[in-house]
C-alpha cells in the first residue's frame, strides 16, 4: 500500500521533472516528496480513523484493560505495536497524536513512539538475509528493549505533564471521560456524529502540524540527499570505545527510515565500521534525527524532548558498545 508513494514520488520527480535518480538533487527530491505525501496521508486517515473510533469508543474500557494489568503489560503491548506498524519517526507521530487524545497511558504511547520507527517487518527480512537470525532476534529485542524501558522511565516520570497544551489538554479530557464536541460514549451515536467528530478532530491537528511536517522533512530530505556515507567510516572506523557515542552524535542531523537504512547498515559494515558502532549510527539516524524532533516539538515541551533525547543517546551508545562486544559470537 505504502508502495503508492514511491510510484508518486518517481511520477513527479524522474519522469515529470526529470531529474536522474543518481543525482543528488533527484535523490533528495524524492525522499521530500515520498515521505511528505506518505506522512500527509497518514497523518489525515490514522487521525480520522482513530477519532472516528474513539467518539463511539468506550476508551474507558480500554484504560481500564490496562489498569487491570501490570503496567509492564501495557507498555509490551506498546512496542509490538510499534514492531508491526511499518512507520519511520516522523510518520509515527500521527498515531501518537491519536492515542493521546484517546487517552492512552502516555507510557504505553511512548513505547509505541520509541519501538517503531526502529523495527519493522522489511527491515526485519533485509536484516535476515545480510547479517543471520541471530543479530536479526538480537536487534528486535534490543529495538523492543528500548521502547518498553523508555516508555516505562516515562511512565514513571508522568511524562504527560509536558505534553504541549492542545494536546495535554486532549489527554486528560479523554481520561476525564468529558469531551465537549463527542457526546457520552454510553449513548448511541449515528454515523454522521461520529464522522462530524474525527473530520473536526483531523482539521485542528492537521492543521497545527502540516508546516512542520515540510520543515522537518525537507532538512531530513537535504541531508540524505547530500551527505556522503563515507565520512562516518573515515572517522569512526577504527573501533575505539569513544567511536560508538561519536557515531550516536554523527548520526543526529541525519534522517532515514529503518527500511531505508538497513543498506546503509550492509555498506558501512562492509566497509569495516564495527558492527555495535554501525548499528549505534543508524539508529540514531532513526529514531533521535533532528526532522523528527522538530515535528515532536509541536506536541512536546522542550523538557520532555530533552529528557527523550538524552535517553536515546544513552541507550544507543550502550547497544553499540554491546553489539561491538557480542558481534564476534552472533557474526
Amino acid at each position: 500500500m505504502l508502495q503508492i508513494f514511491t510510484w508518486l514520488a518517481d511520477w513527479l520527480v524522474y519522469d515529470l521533472a526529470g531529474l536522474s535518480a543518481t543525482s543528488k538533487a533527484g535523490d533528495a527530491l524524492h525522499f521530500f516528496v515520498e515521505d511528505v505525501s506518505k506522512i500527509f496521508a497518514l497523518l489525515v486517515v490514522m487521525i480520522y480513523v482513530i477519532s472516528l473510533i474513539r467518539a463511539s469508543l468506550n476508551v474507558e474500557k480500554v484504560r481500564d484493560f490496562l489498569a487491570a494489568h501490570h503496567p509492564g503489560a501495557g507498555l509490551m503491548m506498546g512496542s509490538a505495536f510499534g514492531a508491526v506498524t511499518p512507520f519511520c519517526s516522523c510518520s509515527s507521530i500521527p498515531v501518537f497524536l491519536g492515542f493521546t487524545s484517546a487517552g492512552i497511558p502516555v507510557g504505553v504511547t511512548m513505547a509505541f513512539l520509541l519501538t517503531s520507527p526502529l523495527i519493522n517487518e522489511v527491515a526485519i527480512l533485509l536484516l535476515l538475509s545480510l547479517l543471520g537470525w541471530q543479530f536479526t532476534l538480537l536487534y528486535i529485542l534490543v529495538g523492543m528493549g528500548v521502547g518498553i524501558i523508555g516508555g516505562f522511565i516515562l511512565h514513571l516520570l508522568k511524562a504527560e505533564r509536558w505534553l504541549q497544551p492542545f494536546a495535554a489538554k486532549a489527554y486528560e479530557r479523554a481520561r476525564n471521560q468529558s469531551l465537549s464536541s463527542a457526546p457520552a460514549p454510553d449513548q448511541a451515536l449515528t454515523f454522521s456524529e461520529r464522522h462530524a467528530f474525527a473530520k473536526d478532530e483531523t482539521r485542528d491537528i492537521f492543521g497545527r502540524v502540516w508546516k512542520w511536517v515540510i520543515i522537518g522533512v525537507g532538512l531530513g530530505a537535504a541531508l540524505h540527499g547530500y551527505v556522503p556515507e563515507h565520512w562516518v567510516t573515515d572517522y569512526l572506523g577504527e573501533g575505539q570505545w569513544w567511536s560508538v557515542p561519536a557515531a550516536v552524535l554523527a548520526g543526529i542531523p541525519l534522517y532515514s527510515n529503518a527500511t531505508g537504512v538497513i543498506p546503509v547498515i550492509e555498506s558501512l559494515i562492509t566497509k569495516g565500521l564495527p558492527v555495535g558502532t554501525t548499528l549505534a549510527f543508524c539508529m540514531s539516524t532513526v529514531a533521535a534525527s533532528f526532522p523528527e524532533f522538530i515535528l515532536l516539538k509541536q506536541v512536546m515541551r522542550l523538557k520532555l524532548l530533552a529528557i527523550i533525547f538524552v535517553m536515546l543517546l544513552m541507550a544507543f551508545t550502550l547497544v553499540g558498545w554491546i553489539f561491538n562486544f557480542l558481534s564476534p559470537y552472533i557474526l
